[in-house]
């Protein structure tokens, strides 16, 4: 973090101290230590852990802070935030420390992926998983590049990958078997800051929707990003939507599959992703919350039609 967002960080702790929290400063020591700082805070007897930071990071303190009672708020910064856009946050840490008062703790599931490649390994998350396509962008992507131009350097990647046939796999879900070239776990309709793939999913589902994009024509690719921008991707060839709790990429004999959680790679297939119920308190403003119930409840009435 620069002298300009260190600079920020310090305004939001001053505004939390003024509203009568005893706020501390903790940073990081570099990627993959901000969940044992979480977990150090709390033994230490932290009542509230805020993170400052991208998605990745989020990821991580959430990770840390999974499974306790103490309650996880956000402050967004970093490259992109997801977790901020879709809870109506906004962009800024000092508006955001100034309506924490608002935000309700809630309960909250997370997905867990667990990749059974040689060694297993498990990892939490509170927004995605991506498999294939994204994933693949992810891996690639120019660090200098990514701190330079932000969200636009996965848009400049992304759009590299025109021409190129793509790897396709299998994800089995509700008993079905299909072969797509990305699949999309989420827990949140943002995806991004700039889309909503996911259509009828919020933070306070206990299920994931899972969209399938099939086909290895990278071409093919454009079609579904434009029904994807004006939120219409049901009902085209190709795009499968899927309400679930559990999914399954059992492997392929082609080239490696990457999945990537939270914005970060997270490994390759062969993985399974499932939902793991009352995993976190997360502070979420209440407008999200009766938001998010308004959808349901119209999500409902549509499918009961």
């Amino acid at each position: 973090m620069g002298a300009k967002g260190l600079k920020r960080l310090s305004g939001a702790a001053e505004i939390l101290r003024e509203t009568g929290h005893d706020t501390w400063l903790v940073p990081t020591q570099g990627p993959g230590t901000a969940g044992a700082i979480a977990r150090r805070s709390i033994a230490d007897g932290a009542e509230l852990i805020l993170a400052a930071g991208g998605d990745g990071t989020i990821n991580e303190i959430a990770g840390g802070v999974a499974f306790s009672d103490v309650p996880l708020g956000i402050l967004p910064a970093g490259t992109a935030n997801v977790l901020a856009n879709e809870m109506g946050l906004g962009s800024s840490i000092e508006r955001a420390a100034a309506s924490l008062h608002k935000c309700v703790p809630t309960r909250v599931s997370m997905g867990r992926l667990q990749c059974v490649n040689g060694s297993e390994r498990t990892r939490l998350f509170l927004l995605m998983a991506g498999i294939g396509l994204d994933a693949q962008i992810v891996y690639n992507i120019s660090l200098p590049l990514k701190a330079r131009l932000g969200k636009l350097a996965y848009w400049l990647a992304g759009f590299s990958m025109l021409g190129r046939e793509l790897d396709e796999f299998e994800v089995l879900v509700e008993g079905r078997r299909i072969s797509c070239a990305f699949a999309l776990i989420s827990k949140v309709r943002n995806y991004g800051g700039d889309l909503e793939i996911a259509q009828s999913i919020s933070l306070l589902d206990d299920r994931f929707e899972v969209v399938l994009f099939e086909g290895h024509n990278s071409f093919r690719f454009l079609m579904y990003l434009a029904r994807v921008a004006v939120r219409k991707p049901r009902g085209v060839p190709g795009i499968s939507l899927i309400r679930t709790g559990c999914v399954c990429m059992p492997g392929t004999t082609g080239s490696r599959v990457y999945i990537q959680v939270d914005g970060e790679y997270a490994g390759h297939i062969p993985a399974s992703v499932e939902i793991v119920p009352d995993a976190l308190t997360l502070l979420i403003p209440e407008a999200y919350i009766r938001k998010s119930r308004k959808q349901e409840s119209g999500d409902r009435s549509q499918e009961s039609e």
